[in-house]
């Protein structure tokens, strides 16, 4: 009803983009309506959850970069499941290695040796730089970030971490600690030890785009705020959750130095810049310069499924065995067939590559809709990782909140879906599937274009 009307409001005004065509047709849906759904999700899950837009989307089938709805209308999508569908909806060589091991056995454990999780650790254990060659398996980018660190502490003996203001990094009690969000943080005891560094954030901070002055804040939080020694530090290599937020030119170079001077370990969270998204790189970290000494990956690894890693030294990786290690679902041989084939289909179909054209055809469009509207703040990212943040004034960065969520509402109108982060949720993210087009890139750009023209 809401597309029908959509379509008579300016049928006789402008005509409106089309979603670029696409060679699929969904399977017809027989389930809940929409209301008995979101009456259902209210009755019998975490009253915590929330949902976008003013009806919730149905969204009952998904193939490459887009999404079906209950009727059978399709969206692009340019948020992934929150930067999780890496190759794309569905992809047919992801299903197809999943149904392979699906017929021969579900599920064991590191008990038994098996083939998956051994071939697995090796190959992307050869798509790290430097000595990172030993892999532990888990099922989140929360379980992975807390694992990293565990090990930091138990190898330096340290225990003082510093982490970063507006940065995210999961919602167990640890890592709720090391996020510097307070929208995602209970008011419980958390982050003993976790200590919050400057944000090096060009478009907002003190220091704009100079990361070595950011860094000296580093060396200050260890001198004042530790007992000088430091078991390591975790930051993201563009903040996601944030606002997808680049940090400033030679910062992680200057930090690690400052970090690994006061015995500390670098801990790269890799969960939604990994697997070559930020089209320079194929991890985000090697866009800075730098190689860390753990890093963390979820999201992408498995384009859906629950899996997650951390990536060591063996210098590093020796600590955990000084006790039982054991995670029951970590290296599961269907989730590792499925991460085994995304590292085939990021290589064989040159996905960084295409985030990087993808990417710098997009981000010029984008900045072109900047020179437009004055509502766009900043438009900013690498790749296929990129954030607009909206601001009712440029010279104060106001926080434009009413006017992000109207343009929200209608690029879903006009099949577009976007994500939504920052502090103050007037970031657009946009970080699609990698398969996303020059074409849906266009298609993005003008229907975002339609969305701020009708701004009051």
């Amino acid at each position: 009803q809401a597309f029908s009307e959509t379509i008579r409001r300016y049928s006789t005004t402008a005509a409106l983009p089309c979603i670029p065509s696409f060679p699929h047709t969904p399977k017809p849906y027989r389930g809940l309506s929409p209301l008995e759904l979101l009456e259902q999700r209210q009755r019998f899950l975490n009253p915590a959850l929330f949902h976008y837009y003013k009806e919730p989307l149905l969204i009952t089938e998904g193939k490459m970069q887009y999404l079906y709805d209950h009727t059978g209308r399709r969206y692009l999508d340019a948020f992934a499941g929150i930067v999780t569908v890496s190759v794309g909806h569905c992809h047919p060589k992801v299903v197809d290695a999943m149904r392979q091991q699906n017929d021969l056995l579900q599920h064991t454990t590191t008990i038994y040796l098996n083939e998956q999780i051994c071939q697995y650790a090796q190959e992307l254990a050869a798509r790290m730089p430097g000595d990172l060659k030993v892999c532990y398996f888990v099922n989140s980018g929360s379980e992975a970030n807390d694992l990293a660190l565990t090990m930091a502490r138990l190898y330096t003996g340290s225990y003082d971490v510093i982490c970063l203001r507006n940065a995210y990094h999961g919602m167990s009690p640890t890592t709720m600690g090391a996020t510097g969000i307070h929208t995602w943080k209970y008011p419980l005891p958390q982050g003993f030890g976790l200590h919050h560094a400057l944000n090096p954030d060009p478009y907002h901070g003190v220091h704009g785009n100079d990361g070595s002055k950011y860094a000296a804040d580093v060396v200050d939080l260890i001198q004042s705020a530790t007992p000088g020694r430091v078991a390591g530090f975790l930051s993201e290599s563009i903040q996601g959750v944030g606002g997808a937020i680049p940090l400033a030119d030679g910062y992680l170079r200057a930090a690690y130095a400052a970090v690994r001077s006061a015995g500390g370990l670098c801990i790269a969270d890799e969960v939604q810049t990994g697997f070559g998204r930020t089209g320079g790189a194929y991890w985000g970290f090697q866009n800075h310069g730098v190689v860390p000494d753990i890093v963390t990956m979820a999201k992408g690894i498995g384009n859906g499924v629950p899996l997650a890693a951390v990536v060591t030294t063996p210098e590093v990786a020796r600590v955990l065995s000084q006790r039982l290690h054991f995670n029951t679902y970590g290296g599961n041989p269907v989730v590792c067939a499925a991460g085994r084939a995304v590292l085939e289909v990021v290589d064989e179909e040159r996905l960084q590559e295409h985030c990087k054209a993808v990417g710098n055809h997009l981000l010029a469009r984008l900045r072109k809709l900047q020179d437009k509207y004055d509502v766009i703040g900043d438009v900013r990212g690498h790749g296929l990782m990129l954030g607009v943040e909206m601001v009712s004034d440029r010279g104060t960065k106001e926080p434009a909140k009413m006017e992000t969520a109207q343009v929200m509402e209608r690029m879903k109108d006009l099949g577009v879906l976007l994500g939504k982060g920052g502090i103050n949720g007037n970031v657009f993210r946009i970080k699609p599937p990698m398969c996303f087009t020059l074409e849906d890139a266009d298609f993005l750009c003008d229907a975002l274009d339609v969305a701020l023209s009708e701004l009051c």
